[in-house]
């Protein structure tokens, strides 16, 4: 298993992530331990997750990722041995997100009495506690701010929009309040997430005014059909400027590009079968057909789909790591090695000329 340092950082991770996001709501508790043992015992020891997980969303599941996690982290007494991420969830506004505030409360307190995340000390503080809670360990090795508090386009959307912008809690506030935490031995390093090139800027400049590590990570939408990342941000990241390593999510688009959604089909227990309005812009007629294309390369060269395209994540010069997600064990087993296959330079010039045919097929506006 290949390893690195994390941007800036002493954090040295494997270039494979576990992602957890379907645990407690396609995936039972029973289930989420298989794939920790199974990826613990194959080196993939970072472990991906967030205080609002698992995926959709919703006041039922919320948080319940994190307690399977911990669960089983009190169960095994693996702690040393494992690198914890988790996130905090920021304000969207014109979507109530009341109950994941009322979750950070044990018992959880009544939503209709809390009001909306936000990323003020009070709201980062009490997330994170939570979130320590229901892991079980007194700290985690890094924490991101899930979404940025500004208005932003995010998770598909590239237009800026200047009507749509808003007041948030300042870059400074939010940078001093990670520095704090670092103090107190309750994160060990802090990271972006959903972020731009302007934020990523505004708050390295901030650690750098008010002496704060800065952040290590980004966690951005990225794969063979949505590959924003490769422009200003990469060069924003890069070991030259702020020295951000790219955390990777989406690099299936959502399952897409595994080839199982291949001509309608509607596989069980799939996520755009299950819940076709989420991420929906990983299901659209573009992505469908730049699937098609390389799911063809990949068996031209001998290679399911999933490995094809996980394993082009895992070569990017910018790539921390690929966070890979898993409603089996096949999957699991299959998402872990496409990461260790090297893809030689033809294998890499088609998938760059499917790109220029089929160019960022997730883009909404």
């Amino acid at each position: 298993m290949r390893r690195h340092k994390l941007g800036s950082s002493d954090l040295e991770v494997p270039i494979v992530c576990l992602g957890t996001m379907t645990w407690g709501e396609q995936n039972t508790e029973e289930e989420a331990w298989q794939q920790l043992d199974f990826a613990l015992e194959h080196g993939v020891n970072f472990i991906d997750t967030a205080e609002l997980y698992p995926v959709p969303p919703n006041p039922k599941t919320v948080g319940r990722t994190e307690t399977y996690i911990g669960n089983w982290l009190k169960a095994r007494g693996c702690r040393d041995k494992v690198i914890l991420a988790t996130k905090v969830a920021a304000p969207l506004p014109g979507v109530d997100r009341s109950w994941i505030v009322a979750n950070r409360s044990d018992p959880p307190a009544d939503h209709t009495t809390c009001g909306q995340p936000t990323m003020d000390e009070a709201s980062i503080r009490a997330a994170l506690a939570a979130s320590l809670r229901r892991l079980q360990t007194d700290y985690v090795d890094l924490y991101q701010i899930h979404w940025p508090a500004r208005y932003a386009p995010l998770w598909g959307k590239r237009q800026y929009r200047v009507e749509n912008e808003r007041p948030f809690t300042s870059f400074e506030e939010q940078v001093r309040v990670m520095g704090e935490l670092i103090k107190e031995g309750k994160i060990r390093h802090w990271g972006l997430s959903n972020e731009t090139s302007y934020g990523v800027a505004q708050m390295c400049e901030a650690a750098k005014r008010l002496g704060v590590p800065p952040p290590v990570s980004i966690q951005n939408d990225f794969a063979p059909v949505y590959r924003h990342f490769e422009s200003e941000l990469a060069e924003t990241c890069a070991p030259s400027a702020y020295n951000l390593g790219l955390l990777a999510y989406g690099v299936l688009a959502g399952g897409t590009l595994s080839g199982k959604y291949a001509d309608g089909a509607k596989p069980t227990k799939a996520r755009h079968t299950d819940f076709p309005e989420f991420q929906s812009r990983y299901h659209n007629p573009l992505t469908l057909a730049a699937a098609a294309e390389y799911a063809a390369l990949a068996k031209r060269v001998g290679l399911s789909p999933a490995t094809l395209a996980q394993a082009w994540a895992a070569s990017r010069w910018y790539m921390g790591s690929v966070i890979i997600g898993a409603t089996s064990m096949e999957q699991l087993k299959e998402n872990i090695e496409a990461c260790l296959v090297t893809l030689d330079a033809s294998t890499l010039d088609e998938m760059d000329a499917i790109h220029l045919r089929l160019k960022n097929t997730n883009d909404l506006d």
